[in-house]
């Protein structure tokens, strides 16, 4: 379960973006389980204030997955974790093996050094 999104670093105002980190574990053999969870989830991204992208993968030995996602302000990563822990304890509190680690990062791009 893999996808890709490239996106700036800052928005097109030149305000830094952010990116939402979320790991859970579902547990070895679970992988299925986890391709649920991206599959309900991406719609929902979507359809939220500041969603840029995401990326969504999985471990399929452990059974840990989890999503990238990318945002126009902190305060819409932010938001995006308060409104979405709802669904995800609906959705697969009972299969959880502990709980969620959720961060936020400001997005960095390197810049391109010129050539020598």
């Amino acid at each position: 379960m893999v996808g890709q999104v490239r996106a700036p670093s800052t928005n097109k105002g030149g305000v830094p973006m952010y990116t939402r980190l979320i790991l859970v574990n579902f547990g070895p053999g679970m992988h299925s389980t986890g391709e649920m969870v991206a599959d309900t989830f991406a719609p929902i991204y979507k359809t939220m204030r500041g969603f840029k992208g995401a990326t969504f993968f999985a471990d399929r030995e452990t059974g840990e997955c989890g999503a990238l996602s990318l945002w126009e302000s902190k305060e819409d990563a932010e938001a995006a974790t308060a409104s979405l822990w709802p669904k995800l304890q609906e959705v697969a509190g009972g299969m959880l093996k502990g709980p969620p680690m959720v961060r936020t990062f400001e997005l960095y791009e390197p810049r391109e050094l010129p050539p020598e």
